[in-house]
């Protein structure tokens, strides 16, 4: 039998990954056929009870033949040679993952539900060359977890087994920042309100239309339309917007701590190690040094609560698919705390540097597509099929006025780009406020912009695009853009430093 930490030898996941592979099989079966399972429940008394539990024992049994001849056929290993980590799997179409050791960017331990009744970890491998995992275990022990993504992440050679061991004690991770239950109700009660939004009412939306297609009624609308047409139209708009506000911070609330509980940042080696999660945990294993883009998120009451949330955008082919998921936050951490994460991943606190700000036909544009378009279009679409009546549209108006009004000003107002010898710093946004902050020797490429009618006004567009990531700044100085892009492109010209 094979040492378990001897990674030069093909090794299977742990046993318990067969219930693990059995019920993720299980679950995407169950997601798949779910309208026709939902036809079986609402029918069930005029079923065949025969056919149907013995339809399901079927598929329960070639579900576990499957899993257990996907756990039989999986193994991975190191390639000492190659320096390469290497999985085959598949049971009828074999399959070989070969990854370069040093394109390795980013290792995650993660625990399912699932996964924490069987006492496994699932270990996912992550390089700049892709928007999606690269290779993933699902059922592996946890120390045997840790061990590997150590070897992964360092692109060391493995040592005898006693070394191995000694390296997992000597250099295991220490904590230095948790994020507390009370800065995660602070952010779940402040952020993510779009987000929440979309999801209430893609659920309610889905809810009605399937209650819709079986023709049954858990709500009356009759009676709820009723009570809402005796109020007064304002009355009836403040109690619909009150509810959805309720709603949405409610969501906010528990998806924040069931995604972030316990969240804990630890250093290991050159290495930092993320742990999160209630339900399901996630440990994310990163190197700073391949960090290519941060983001700084906070709006005006994060930031008299004290409270911010930093986005980390690391190397990928296609950063605007990477999903939400995969995204690496650290939410609801302190000044002090976001100070000591910044100097741990760009090894000093970033300086701000000269300012420049857009010019004022910025927000004159903005005024124009973001307030005046809509209104007009809104005249000739009540003019034309009368939504609602006049005084009814001058009211709902008046509101989005003010709000298009104060939203353009404040996102005009927080416009501003900040140029230092080391870093580039963006900053905009309305409610939430977005600091980026990138280094110039890690930029791929420079794209400056003028259209025909902007030269008189000497005003123009850059986009500096990185590996994690594009800046743009738009509508400013271009003279001094030119003067900016010689600048950068001589620094990434004589930079010797290697972020790959």
């Amino acid at each position: 039998m094979n040492n378990p930490t001897d990674f030069s030898q093909p090794q299977r996941q742990s046993l318990p990954g067969i219930l693990v592979m059995f019920a993720n099989s299980l679950q995407k079966t169950v997601r798949a056929l779910w309208p026709m399972l939902l036809i079986w429940l609402v029918k069930f008394d005029s079923l065949n009870k025969l056919v149907f539990f013995g339809s399901i024992a079927g598929v329960v049994i070639i579900i576990g033949v499957i899993s257990y001849l996907q756990y039989l056929f999986f193994t991975f290993h190191i390639d000492e040679e190659n320096n390469e980590f290497v999985i085959q799997k598949g049971v009828f179409n074999k399959t070989r993952i070969t990854i370069q050791l040093h394109k390795i960017q980013q290792v995650n331990i993660n625990q399912s539900l699932i996964q924490r009744l069987v006492g496994v970890h699932k270990l996912e491998i992550d390089t700049a060359g892709s928007d999606k995992k690269e290779a993933s275990i699902s059922a592996i022990s946890h120390d045997l977890a840790t061990i590997l993504k150590e070897r992964l992440i360092n692109h060391s050679q493995q040592e005898t087994i006693t070394d191995s061991e000694k390296v997992a004690i000597e250099e295991s991770p220490t904590s230095f920042i948790k994020i507390g239950i009370l800065s995660l109700v602070k952010i779940g009660f402040t952020s993510n309100y779009i987000k929440s939004f979309a999801l209430i009412f893609l659920f309610f939306t889905t809810i009605i239309e399937n209650l819709q297609q079986l023709n049954t009624e858990v709500i009356d609308e009759d009676k709820v339309t009723d009570y809402l047409g005796t109020l007064p139209s304002i009355t009836s708009f403040m109690i619909v917007v009150g509810i959805f506000i309720v709603l949405i911070l409610i969501v906010n609330l528990f998806r924040t701590i069931l995604k972030y509980f316990d969240f804990t940042i630890q250093k290991s080696k050159q290495a930092i190690v993320l742990s999160y999660g209630l339900l399901s945990t996630k440990n994310t294993l990163l190197n700073p040094n391949k960090v290519q883009k941060i983001k700084i998120t906070q709006n005006y009451f994060q930031k008299k609560l004290d409270v911010t949330t930093i986005g980390v955008h690391q190397a990928s082919s296609d950063v605007e698919k990477v999903k939400e998921k995969d995204q690496i936050e650290v939410p609801g951490c302190s000044a002090s705390e976001r100070d000591i994460i910044l100097n741990l991943l760009l090894n000093q606190l970033p300086e701000k540097g000269k300012k420049y700000l857009p010019n004022w036909r910025k927000f004159a544009v903005n005024t124009f597509f973001l307030l005046v378009v809509p209104v007009l279009i809104s005249i000739a679409i009540n003019f034309k099929l009368h939504f609602v009546t006049w005084n009814e549209w001058l009211l709902y108006t008046s509101f989005f006025v003010i709000f298009a009004i104060v939203l353009i000003w404040f996102s005009f107002k927080n416009y501003k780009l900040f140029v230092s010898n080391d870093f580039i710093i963006k900053q905009n946004g309305a409610w939430d406020i977005d600091t980026i902050i990138i280094e110039p020797y890690k930029i791929q490429a420079i794209e400056t912009q003028q259209f025909f009618w902007q030269k008189p006004a000497d005003i123009g567009s850059v986009r500096l695009s990185t590996a994690g990531g594009t800046v743009n700044f738009s509508t400013t100085n271009y003279s001094k853009v030119k003067q900016l892009t010689n600048y950068w492109l001589y620094q990434v010209e004589t930079s010797d430093k290697n972020w790959m």
